[in-house]
C-alpha cells in the first residue's frame, strides 16, 4: 500500500514549487483521508488556489503527470472565491470529510448552518430516490445500486449530524449513532463494500422507501 505521508510530502513540494504562495489549502478526502485505504484506493486530493484559471488546470495536470501512482490520483481543484461561494449544502460534506494537510477550511463554517445540513439531506434523498426509480426501470444495474447505497451513507452522515451535532467519518462508528432505519442503509452498504451479494429487488425497494420517507420528512 502507498505510504501516503511520504507521497503527500512529495506532492506538496511539487505543488508549492509550481504555484508558490498561491496555494490556499491542501487536504485529503476519501479512504486515505479517513485512514481506511487499501491497495486499490484512490488518492483523493483537494487543492484550492487563490484563484483558478485554465492555465492553472493545465499546469496542475502537468505536475500530476510527474507524480508516482498517477492513475490513482483524483480529487478537487478550485479557486478560493469559488469554494467560498459554493452551494452550502455541498460544503457540509466537503468540509467535514476533508483532512487538512496545508491551510484551513474553517472560513467555510460561516455558511454551513442548519439549513445547509437540511438541504444536504433533502437533495441527497431526492437524488437517491430518482436514481432508484431510474435504475429499477431502465438500467437494472447492480453497480449503480452499490453507488446509490454509497451516496446514501453520506446522507446518513448528515442525518446523524443533524440529530446529534456530531460528524462521524467512519461507517462502523456511524451505525452505532444512527437510528434503526439508517442502520439498515449503513449495514447494507458495508456488506456490499465487502463484496456481499446484491439482492437487487429487495435492496432497491428498501433504499427507495428510505429516500421517499426522508423527502417527505425533511420539508
Amino acid at each position: 500500500m502507498i505510504d501516503v505521508t511520504s507521497w503527500m510530502n512529495g506532492f506538496l513540494q511539487k505543488l508549492n514549487s509550481t504555484f508558490g504562495n498561491r496555494v490556499w489549502f491542501v487536504g485529503l478526502q476519501g479512504s486515505y483521508g479517513r485512514g481506511e485505504a487499501t491497495e486499490n484506493s484512490d488518492i483523493d486530493v483537494v487543492v484550492i488556489l487563490d484563484e483558478l484559471s485554465a492555465a492553472d488546470i493545465h499546469a496542475y495536470n502537468a505536475m500530476l503527470d510527474t507524480m508516482p501512482h498517477r492513475k490513482l490520483i483524483c480529487g478537487f481543484l478550485s479557486g478560493k472565491v469559488e469554494i467560498l461561494n459554493w452551494e452550502p449544502s455541498d460544503l457540509f460534506q466537503f468540509y467535514y470529510d476533508t483532512a487538512p494537510i496545508q491551510g484551513s477550511l474553517d472560513e467555510l463554517l460561516a455558511v454551513i448552518d442548519e439549513d445547509a445540513v437540511n438541504r444536504a439531506i433533502k437533495i441527497g434523498a431526492c437524488n437517491i430516490f430518482h436514481g432508484c426509480v431510474h435504475n429499477m426501470l431502465y438500467e437494472k444495474s447492480e453497480d449503480i445500486l452499490r453507488g446509490l447505497y454509497k451516496s446514501a451513507s453520506f446522507v446518513v452522515q448528515a442525518i446523524v449530524f443533524k440529530q446529534t451535532g456530531k460528524y462521524i467519518k467512519h461507517l462502523k462508528d456511524l451505525r452505532t449513532e444512527a437510528s434503526a432505519d439508517e442502520q439498515v442503509i449503513v449495514d447494507t452498504f458495508l456488506n456490499l463494500k465487502k463484496g456481499g451479494n446484491v439482492e437487487f429487488d429487495s435492496m432497491s425497494e428498501t433504499l427507495f422507501a428510505w429516500a421517499k420517507q426522508w423527502i417527505a420528512e425533511n420539508k
